[in-house]
């Protein structure tokens, strides 16, 4: 797998042992992927791609049009996602501290005061993903670290528009996006190791794209689980 570039189109290129190229425009945001067969060079795939630019533009427009989940309200019976695992909320007002209480693998319980706002109760649930996120990250971490040959001076969490991580390589510091709470942990562990390489390299291409092929072989399987989940009403990209 490595990328080439047609009009300033990043395309994800892989060769199989097939007879004919294969052309797929994919969710979230429209990424592109080329399936090509073993002796077929990158100019012949470039010239098909170019003969294919109305569709992949007309596909990604699709994209960037497709329902988002809408604005969450945080009131009864509404879904919400922890662990890759779909939930209904149930808010029980009450006297006392809030808090949150998954239940019988079906519901997200949210205690929380009388009378609260929805901006108060959207704040509680935030924050109890944050803390389920930071439970799970340093175990995560130290075993990558590790495997990778590499080591942070830091992490954090923190909620982002148009990505699921980031990594700030001069001061060896990754940030990993709140909403990988509402992921499976495999979704999890991928960005966390995609972060971890560009410690070794900064840019994505075909070195990246082989060392993630080196410490996590099936990181693609990953990358698309995560990108086939519900979005948010913002475009969320990597």
């Amino acid at each position: 797998m490595h990328q080439i570039t047609v009009s300033d189109l990043a395309i994800e290129v892989e060769r199989k042992n097939i007879k004919n190229m294969h052309l797929s425009v994919n969710p979230p945001d429209g990424w592109v992927r080329i399936a090509a067969p073993l002796n077929i060079d990158d100019d012949a795939i470039r010239l098909f791609a170019v003969s294919k630019l109305s569709w992949i533009h007309k596909q990604q427009r699709k994209f960037e049009t497709q329902a988002r989940q809408s604005e969450r309200e945080f009131v009864s019976g509404e879904s919400h996602y922890f662990n890759g695992e779909r939930y209904l909320l149930n808010v029980i007002y009450r006297k006392g501290n809030s808090k949150v209480v998954i239940r019988n693998k079906t519901y997200i319980d949210l205690y929380v005061r009388e009378k609260s706002s929805q901006e108060s109760r959207g704040r509680v649930l935030t924050e109890w993903y944050r803390k389920q996120l930071k439970a799970k990250i340093p175990d995560m971490v130290n075993k990558w670290q590790e495997t990778i040959g590499v080591k942070l001076n830091g992490w954090g969490v923190r909620q982002m528009k148009t990505r699921w991580g980031t990594c700030n390589i001069e001061e060896k510091h990754i940030w990993l996006n709140l909403e990988l709470a509402k992921k499976p942990d495999l979704c999890l562990e991928y960005i966390i190791v995609h972060e971890l390489v560009h410690l070794l390299e900064r840019k994505h291409n075909d070195h990246f794209v082989a060392l993630m092929d080196e410490f996590m072989p099936n990181w693609r399987l990953y990358r698309d689980e995560l990108n086939q989940f519900p979005l948010k009403h913002e475009q969320w990209g990597y």
